[in-house]
């Protein structure tokens, strides 16, 4: 598939229908995979099943908001290997919070598990939060090619994320313009989820020079493994959003970078951290093909 096709066929709007989980039985509900990636990758993306396990959630708990979620990417969910079932298993559902693991199942294997918190939000009792980060506004930063309609990707002070000859420190700003912006809670909630797995890699790799994310698969192997989102309410926003990432261990094998969400007009929406592997690409095992490794 060519960047031009796979910008042809992936949207906003698409990617959202992706999310919406139907409901498809008690405690289940059913996602489909949607098409392969722009380099002809089988693999899911792994947020995109945690952002459909939180329309889910929603559903599943109705009065409550969703606060808190924690995904482990255990299994490669793979394009055209059938639906996802999303079983939600209830922790518990008292008046004021709920919990539940739900299991990402496909072809009846287990795939990914989203722990998730959600609750009855109440009025503050105290408040603050962390500052936007003073960086560059979307305009006088790079515009950087990620194909889909309705959405624009823009990075402070960096040309190519992908590129192991551009070292800097190890973080990265992200400026992420999405039309449309869903006005449901839940569907807004799990399109800022999303995003909060697509730069951690090029993130930890960004401080090395000689490395970058366009090796992965090829020279390196590299996969998220975790990805965990706290919602700060309210979520909503106009504009543009801005993803600040920072790395701040790499070592054995495995990176880990914390993050925030805020809006444009500076209101810190999510949290996330990140969890990857960073390994040595095993040149023994040849029999997965690189489109279709973690």
């Amino acid at each position: 598939m060519t960047a031009e096709s796979a910008q042809t066929q992936w949207t906003v709007q698409g990617l959202l229908d992706l999310f919406d989980a139907e409901p498809s039985g008690p405690d289940t509900y059913t996602v489909q995979t949607g098409p392969a990636g722009e380099d002809e990758r089988q693999v899911v993306e792994g947020t995109q099943i945690l952002a459909a396990s939180i329309v889910a959630a929603a559903k599943q708990f109705p009065d409550k908001s969703i606060r808190s979620v924690y995904a482990v990417f255990a299994r490669a969910v793979m394009v055209g290997a059938g639906p996802v079932e999303l079983q939600v298993d209830v922790v518990s559902a008292g008046r004021s919070t709920a919990s539940a693991v739900i299991t990402a199942m496909q072809n009846g294997k287990r795939c990914i598990t989203t722990t998730v918190l959600a609750d009855v939000p109440t009025e503050d009792v105290i408040r603050h939060h962390l500052p936007k980060p003073d960086v560059a506004s979307p305009a006088d930063s790079h515009v950087s090619p990620m194909p889909m309609d309705g959405r624009e990707l823009r990075l402070v002070d960096v040309v190519d994320v992908n590129s192991p000859d551009e070292v800097g420190p190890p973080e990265i700003h992200a400026w992420l313009h999405y039309d449309p912006i869903p006005a449901r809670a839940d569907l807004a909630k799990a399109l800022v989820a999303y995003f909060t797995g697509h730069l951690g890699i090029s993130t930890t790799m960004r401080a090395h020079e000689g490395f970058g994310t366009s090796q992965a698969h090829l020279t390196v192997s590299t996969a998220p493994m975790t990805v965990s989102v706290s919602f700060h309410e309210p979520v909503r926003w106009d504009g543009w959003l801005l993803y600040s990432h920072e790395s701040t261990q790499v070592g054995a094998g495995m990176s880990y970078v914390r993050g925030t969400v805020h809006t444009e007009n500076g209101e810190l929406i999510a949290s996330f951290t990140q969890d990857a592997l960073i390994r040595p690409l095993r040149t023994t095992d040849t029999t997965i093909k690189h489109q279709s490794r973690l």
